[in-house]
C-alpha cells in the first residue's frame, strides 16, 4: 500500500502522531535521546561487568576472555555471513526477492558490531544474533509488528484492481 500520511496517521491533541495500529510517535520516542541513553548506559554496564569479572578471575584472564570472544565471534560471523550470501544467491537464482536474507544480513552486521565491542553484555547479544532460529524469529516478529509488506513481483497490490495489468511482449510492423 502506498503511504498516505493524511489518511494513515492521525494527529490527536498534544501533537503526537498515532499510527493505524495505535503506536504513538512524538514526545516519548525521540531517537536522538534514545541513542544518547544507549551510548551512555551500554559502556557503564560493560565497565561494571568487566570490573566484576576482573575481580573474580583477574585482569589478564578478563582481557584474554574479551579478546577470545571477539575472535570467536568474528569467525562465527564469517561462517554465518557466507551461509546467508549462499542463501541469497539461491533465492535470486529462483527468481525470488531475497528479502528475508537481506534482513538477516542486517542483523548479522549488527551482531558483528556488538561482538567487536569490548564487553560481555554486548557479546551475549551478538552471539544471540548468530543463532539462526533466533535471528529468523526476530525477523518474523519485526515483519508482523511493522507496517512493512512484502510483495512478490507480478502481484497486484491490494489497492489496485486486477483488471489493470501490463502484458509484456514483442511486436513488429509490416508495411505492406
Amino acid at each position: 500500500r502506498a503511504l498516505d500520511v493524511n489518511k494513515r496517521v492521525k494527529r490527536p491533541q498534544g501533537g503526537l502522531l498515532v499510527s493505524p495500529r495505535g503506536r504513538r510517535y512524538g514526545a516519548g520516542m525521540n531517537p536522538v535521546g534514545i541513542l544518547f541513553l544507549l551510548f551512555l548506559l551500554v559502556p557503564l554496564v560493560e565497565i561494571y561487568f568487566l570490573i566484576k569479572v576482573g575481580s573474580l578471575i583477574g585482569a589478564i584472564p578478563t582481557i584474554a576472555l574479551v579478546v577470545f570472544t571477539a575472535l570467536l565471534g568474528a569467525m562465527l560471523l564469517r561462517f554465518q555471513g557466507w551461509a546467508t550470501v549462499q542463501r541469497t544467491r539461491t533465492t535470486m537464482a529462483r527468481g525470488e526477492l531475497p528479502a528475508l536474507e537481506m534482513l538477516e544480513g542486517v542483523l548479522l552486521l549488527f551482531a558483528g558490531a556488538l561482538l567487536l565491542t569490548p564487553g560481555f553484555v554486548t557479546d551475549a547479544f551478538g552471539f544471540a544474533l548468530l543463532v539462526p532460529p533466533l535471528r529468523q524469529a526476530l525477523i518474523h516478529w519485526f515483519i508482523r509488528k511493522s507496517d512493512v509488506r512484502f510483495q512478490a513481483f507480478g502481484e497486484v497490490p491490494p489497492h489496485r484492481s486486477a483488471r489493470h495489468h501490463t502484458i509484456e511482449g514483442e511486436y513488429h510492423r509490416d508495411d505492406d
